[in-house]
C-alpha cells in the first residue's frame, strides 16, 4: 500500500456558535485537547508548511472551530482549547457551547485526542474522553511534545498517559519539533480517509483505537 502524504493544504474557514459549517466531505478529522498542547504546531507539522495554522504565545487564542482541507479531498479540524484558567466565565460557558454543538452535529468522523507527554491527564482531558465515550466518536490518542522526555522513556509515557485519561493504554508519541511520530500519524490519517472514502458497505467499521 502506497504511504499517504498530504500534498495539499489550505486553511478553507472559521464557524462560531452561529454555525456556518462548510459542505460535508468524505472525512472530517478533528484535534483537541488543553491550550497550549501543540493543536497548530502538529498540524503545520502533518502538513509541512510551519505558518499554515497561527501558533500563539498566549495559550487559549483560538475561540473558533477552524477548517483545514486537505488534499482537496478532506478536512482536519482545528478545534479550541480547554482549560484555559483566565478566560471569563461567559467565555468558559461559550466555548462548552461551541464544542458541544460541533461534537454533538454528526460530522466528525474521527478524533485525535492530544496530550501534553510530559504531565498527567487533567480533569477536562478526561471530561473530554468520556464525552467521546458517550457519543461513540472514534479517536486516537497523541502524545505531543515528545522530544521534551527521554527517548527511552517516551512510548512508555504516552501509554501511562492515555491510560490515565481513560483510554486503552496506547497513546502515539508525537513532537512537531523533531517529527518524530509524523509519519506513523499520517499513515494513521491516509487509513481513516481510505475506509470514510470507501464507505461502511465495502469496509465494514472497526475500532480505530489500539488495545
Amino acid at each position: 500500500m502506497e504511504s499517504f502524504r498530504i500534498k495539499k493544504a489550505a486553511f478553507l474557514t472559521s464557524v462560531g456558535l452561529q454555525g456556518g459549517y462548510p459542505e460535508k466531505r468524505p472525512a472530517e478529522i478533528a484535534l483537541v485537547g488543553r491550550s497550549n498542547v501543540g493543536k497548530s504546531s502538529l498540524i503545520n507539522c502533518l502538513c509541512g508548511n510551519s505558518k499554515l495554522a497561527r501558533i500563539s504565545a498566549a495559550p487559549g487564542k483560538t475561540r473558533l472551530v477552524n477548517y483545514y482541507l486537505i488534499n482537496d479531498s478532506f478536512y482536519l479540524v482545528d478545534l479550541p482549547g480547554y482549560g484555559f484558567a483566565q478566560r471569563s466565565k461567559g467565555e468558559q460557558e461559550s466555548w462548552g457551547k461551541l464544542m458541544e454543538q460541533y461534537l454533538t452535529s454528526g460530522r466528525v468522523d474521527h478524533l485525535l485526542l492530544l496530550l501534553d507527554i510530559r504531565h498527567e491527564p487533567t480533569g477536562e482531558d478526561r471530561q473530554m474522553l468520556q464525552f467521546l465515550l458517550y457519543y461513540g466518536i472514534p479517536y486516537t490518542v497523541v502524545a505531543t511534545k515528545a522530544d521534551k522526555v527521554a527517548k527511552s522513556k517516551r512510548q512508555q509515557a504516552a501509554n501511562q498517559n492515555a491510560k490515565l485519561a481513560g483510554a486503552p493504554p496506547w497513546g502515539l508519541p508525537f513532537s512537531a519539533e523533531t517529527g518524530e511520530g509524523k509519519e506513523a500519524l499520517l499513515q494513521r490519517i491516509g487509513s481513516i480517509v481510505s475506509e470514510k472514502e470507501k464507505g461502511p458497505e465495502e469496509n465494514p467499521a472497526e475500532p480505530l483505537t489500539e488495545t
